[in-house]
């Protein structure tokens, strides 16, 4: 595996914000049907503006860059883009994205059948194979409503049980695979960061306990977290779900991300959507984001920070 080294820039402003279209959410906003809708992801896309919630001087090192796997749901394919933009401006990484509305942990696993919502080349393991990442991050809000071909049917209001066992064995066989694909072809295993999610207003006690099976399975691996939910959540209250959030200093000093500067606070959700942190309308055609979102900004910014400070050590 090549050393992650870390290139000598400053956090710049210039990602656009990316969309999440079609994880369906126990009644709110509208969802894609799975099947055709379920689009390929735009995989290593420049973005043309970034956002950064507060600005970080990343040390100067030698030039050979690391390289960054992006896998995971709509909310992945909302910020893919948006994420791409800070890992290459602040690290210099060669980054692929590659997220699938809709998809659970194990979409991504190799031999899930042809209605998997992943195409063959690019499961986790195949595209561990060819990228040879230094890093692979996973985001995965937790599908619980029988739409992933691949969960078999299990649901969360149906089989709670059963629901966390297999996303517990997904995570510990992810792992596996994504260790062994590396062996594979001679490299180092990458370093798996598993993104923590943000409150669910519906159960919020599933998302703590997903988050629970991704602290576990990190720490049983030796891998790492990115609390990105907590940034989408109140400071006193990681698991209260809120529309809006008081405005930062950086949002304060950019037009437009403060999106209610009058009362001092930002929009993380549409009104119709309380998954999804895009602020324009989900579409029938997953996408990145196509406008500005504050939660989108501070989302990617927590999964960045994990990642530079693991490449800094």
């Amino acid at each position: 595996m090549r050393k992650p080294w870390i290139v000598g820039v400053l956090c710049a402003a210039v990602l656009v914000a990316a969309t999440a279209c079609g994880d369906p959410s126990s009644g709110a906003g509208s969802w894609p049907p799975s099947g055709p809708a379920h689009a390929a992801p735009a995989a290593s896309a420049s973005p043309s503006s970034a956002p950064s919630s507060r600005r970080r001087a990343i040390p100067s090192a030698p030039a050979e860059r690391p390289t960054v796997l992006y896998l995971g749901d709509s909310l992945a394919m909302e910020n893919q883009k948006v994420l791409g933009g800070l890992l290459r401006e602040e690290l210099g990484a060669e980054y692929t994205g590659a997220p699938y509305s809709g998809t659970t942990l194990c979409d991504y696993l190799d031999g899930t059948g042809d209605d998997s919502l992943v195409p063959p080349e690019d499961k986790a393991a195949a595209l561990v194979r060819r990228l040879r990442p230094d890093v692979v991050i996973l985001q995965f809000w937790g599908n619980a409503w029988g739409y992933t071909p691949c969960m078999d049917g299990i649901t969360h209001d149906a089989a709670r049980q059963e629901y966390f066992d297999r996303y517990r064995a997904d995570a510990r066989r992810l792992t596996e695979r994504i260790a062994a694909a590396a062996g594979a072809v001679g490299t180092d295993r990458p370093k798996i960061v598993w993104v923590l999610q943000g409150p669910d207003p519906i159960t919020p006690d599933r998302v703590r306990r997903v988050n629970a099976v991704y602290e576990k399975q990190a720490a049983a691996s030796g891998d790492l977290l990115a609390d990105a939910g907590r940034a989408v959540s109140p400071a006193a209250a990681r698991y209260s779900w809120v529309r809006y959030l008081p405005c930062t200093a950086s949002e304060r000093g950019r037009p437009g991300d403060c999106t209610q500067p009058g009362r001092g606070r930002t929009a993380l959700h549409r009104e119709d959507d309380h998954l999804h942190f895009c602020l324009a309308p989900t579409t029938s055609t997953p996408r990145p984001c196509p406008v500005r979102s504050p939660g989108i900004l501070r989302y990617t910014r927590a999964i960045g920070d994990a990642v530079a400070d693991h490449l800094r050590n």
